[in-house]
C-alpha cells in the first residue's frame, strides 16, 4: 500500500516538474543575456580593481589598454558567430543576443579609447589628433570606433524603424568593421604576431561562412 502511494507521488512529482525542464525561447534568451552580462562585466570590473590595487605588473597602462581592446575584438567576433551558430543548431532565439553582444563590443572599445586618452595623451586634444594622423594603426582604430559607434547608436529600435532599409545597409558594415579592428590589432603589436594573425584568420573564416551574402553585397555596390 505504501509502495503504491509512493509510486503515485513520484508520478505526480514528475508531472509537476517536467514543464520546468522545457524552457521556452524567452527563458533561454534571458539566461543567455544574464551570462553575457556577467561574462562582460566581471572581467572589466576585476581589471580595474587590479589596476587600482597596482597588481597588473610592470606596465599596468599597457595591460588595461590591451585588455579592453582585445576584449572588444573578442566580443565582436563572438557576435559574428551567432548567426551561423543559430543556423547550424536551428535555434533562432540565439539571434536575440546579437544586439547585447554588439553593445558590449562598443563598451569595451569605448573603454579602450578612454584609457588611451587618459593614460597616453592625458586628454590633450591636439596631441590625440596628431597621433591619429601620424600613426596608421590609430587611424584605422578610430575609423573602426566611429563605425562601431554608428552601429551601437542605431541599434535602438526607434532608429531602426526610422532608417528602414538603410539600417540593414549600415549594419552590413560590421564585416568591414571586423577587418579594420584586426588590422588595427596587427599594426599595434610591435613584436608578437601570432595572436594578431590568429584573430585575422578567425575573422576571415567568419566572413568566408557568409561568402554568398558578401558576394551579393559587393555586386550591389557596383551594380
Amino acid at each position: 500500500m505504501s509502495e503504491g502511494i509512493h509510486s503515485q507521488s513520484l508520478i505526480f512529482v514528475g508531472r509537476d516538474l517536467s514543464p520546468g525542464f522545457n524552457m521556452n525561447s524567452s527563458s533561454k534568451v534571458l539566461i543567455l543575456k544574464i551570462i553575457i552580462h556577467l561574462g562582460a562585466l566581471l572581467p572589466v570590473i576585476n581589471l580595474y580593481f587590479l589596476a587600482f590595487a597596482d597588481q597588473l605588473g610592470a606596465d599596468p597602462v599597457e595591460a588595461v589598454i590591451h585588455f579592453t581592446g582585445i576584449g572588444s575584438l573578442n566580443i565582436l567576433l563572438l557576435t559574428l558567430c551567432v548567426s551561423p551558430l543559430a543556423k547550424f543548431l536551428k535555434q533562432g532565439y540565439l539571434l536575440q543576443t546579437r544586439r547585447l553582444l554588439g553593445l558590449y563590443a562598443f563598451t569595451y572599445a569605448l573603454l579602450h579609447l578612454l584609457n588611451f586618452l587618459a593614460f597616453e595623451v592625458q586628454f590633450d586634444g591636439m596631441l590625440f589628433i596628431s597621433e591619429v594622423i601620424d600613426r596608421p594603426y590609430i587611424t584605422v582604430g578610430m575609423l573602426a570606433f566611429i563605425l562601431l559607434s554608428a552601429l551601437a547608436i542605431t541599434s535602438l529600435n526607434r532608429l531602426k524603424r526610422k532608417m528602414g532599409k538603410s539600417w540593414q545597409h549600415l549594419h552590413n558594415s560590421i564585416y568591414l568593421l571586423v577587418l579594420l579592428v584586426t588590422v588595427h590589432f596587427y599594426w599595434s603589436v610591435k613584436s608578437e604576431l601570432i595572436a594578431p594573425l590568429f584573430y585575422f584568420l578567425l575573422a576571415i573564416i567568419l566572413l568566408a561562412v557568409r561568402h554568398k551574402k558578401l558576394k551579393r553585397l559587393i555586386q550591389s555596390m557596383f551594380a
